[in-house]
């Protein structure tokens, strides 16, 4: 007999969503769907749809794509094409859902209407189209909370879905036995621009003072090892401000890692590349960490942090992508995109990791500015020699991780819808 197709329309953007959110819920929703009895008459199509987003690496729909998970996945450039003509990307079954999971809300909602499914929202911190959702899963109490009461009714807290993503096995025992960092220079172009030079120099700085160091460094979804040869060449203009160079990079065999990269200054730095493995970086005493979904990461498996945003090459804007790399050409325009940030944005923005926003204060260090990599180098070693600031920071990440059990409850939401 013939099955009834319905779809599952994911909404998504970034690598941090893809690989934390995204993943996760789909594994989970495949799971209770094939044991659930109507499997026998219905098909479920599962749909990845990319939005526009300035965050995105714009090669996150090949990540989705070695998964096989999705029986369509759409680019984000292709979105307003799709609202226009769905037809020529798939065929839509005239039963499905869309699911928001990353992104701006309001791509989420509008292809639903498009395209006759119901809505459902996952709210980190605030659902801002709730009139038009079928469904709103909150992450806390405090999302509900803001909503009016007719859209209160259609509001379910269901916890954090990183909480459910970063469960770990027991951490491997021959790497508890020695002091591990993480570096995670970020995932996209423009931050990889100044984060490789910047994040080696201080990893050669911090080796060269703490010589048992051990550094690890877990490779985004969306970045390839060509890229930190790249960006460490003149082709990176950034690059001649950082002394780092790399002498050679290596694959590693029978080991918990698979590449080895050795700088010029003789640091070795352990790489990664399956993702999410939560198992390898809870090995870890501290991260060293650019702003994004990370930190997210790091608060959900309670591994101390610094948080660095070096501001000092802002005005590098040329090299990166999209619009704001062919404004950036622009002297003018470059010099007023530098000045807007750093003198608004910057200024105005009070709090850049997940868990001090989340937390409303500053509950691990965040280094935005101006910052020297031999000052980055003198606190890592500080914080590594002093046991309480990092207790002191796990105890605080433990205390705004979000409920686990959301990845099931969402799972189980969206059937329901179905």
């Amino acid at each position: 007999m013939k099955r009834k197709p319905i779809a599952v329309v994911i909404v998504s953007n970034g690598p941090g969503e893809l690989s934390t959110w995204v993943l996760p819920v789909i594994l989970n929703l495949k799971k209770i769907f094939d044991k659930s009895p109507k499997a026998t008459q219905l098909e479920l199509c599962l749909k990845l749809v990319l939005v526009p987003c300035p965050n995105a690496a714009g090669n996150e729909h090949e990540v989705a794509k070695k998964w096989g998970l999705f029986t369509t996945i759409t680019k984000a450039n292709n979105f307003w094409r799709l609202l226009i003509k769905p037809s020529s990307f798939a065929s839509w079954p005239k039963q499905g859902v869309v699911v928001f999971l990353g992104g701006d809300q309001f791509w989420s909602v509008l292809l639903s209407k498009r395209l006759r499914y119901k809505s459902i929202t996952y709210a980190e911190w605030q659902s801002r189209w709730p009139q038009w959702n079928n469904v709103i899963a909150a992450m806390n109490h405090n999302v509900k909370k803001n909503l009016s009461r007719q859209n209160k009714q259609k509001c379910i807290v269901i916890g954090d879905l990183i909480a459910d993503s970063s469960k770990t096995k027991n951490i491997h025992k021959s790497l508890q036995d020695q002091d591990w960092i993480a570096i995670m220079p970020g995932s996209k172009k423009a931050k990889l621009s100044i984060g490789i030079p910047y994040f080696l120099e201080v990893v050669d700085l911090v080796s060269q003072i703490k010589k048992d160091i051990h550094v690890m460094l877990p490779l985004a979804p969306t970045a390839r090892l060509e890229d930190f040869s790249y960006f460490l060449s003149n082709k990176n203009p950034v690059a001649k401000y950082y002394s780092a160079k790399i002498k050679r990079i290596t694959p590693v065999k029978d080991s918990y890692f698979d590449y080895l990269i050795e700088t010029k200054e003789n640091s070795k730095i352990f790489v990664f590349t399956k993702q999410p493995n939560y198992s390898l970086l809870s090995a870890c005493k501290l991260a060293i960490t650019t702003v994004g979904a990370n930190t997210a990461e790091l608060a959900a498996i309670n591994l101390p942090m610094l948080v660095v945003l070096p501001t000092q090459h802002l005005n590098a804007m040329n090299a990166w992508d999209g619009i704001f790399g062919i404004l950036g050409k622009i002297p003018v325009v470059n010099r007023l995109f530098t000045f807007i940030i750093k003198k608004w944005y910057l200024n105005n923005k009070k709090y850049f990791a997940w868990p001090n926003i989340k937390a409303g204060k500053l509950i691990v260090p965040e280094r935005v500015g101006n910052f020297m990599t031999k000052n980055i180098a003198k606190e890592i070693i500080y914080l590594l020699n002093n046991e309480n600031h990092l207790e002191e920071q796990k105890l605080n990440l433990r205390k705004q991780r979000g409920s686990k059990g959301a990845v099931q409850k969402l799972s189980k939401i969206i059937i329901n819808c179905l």
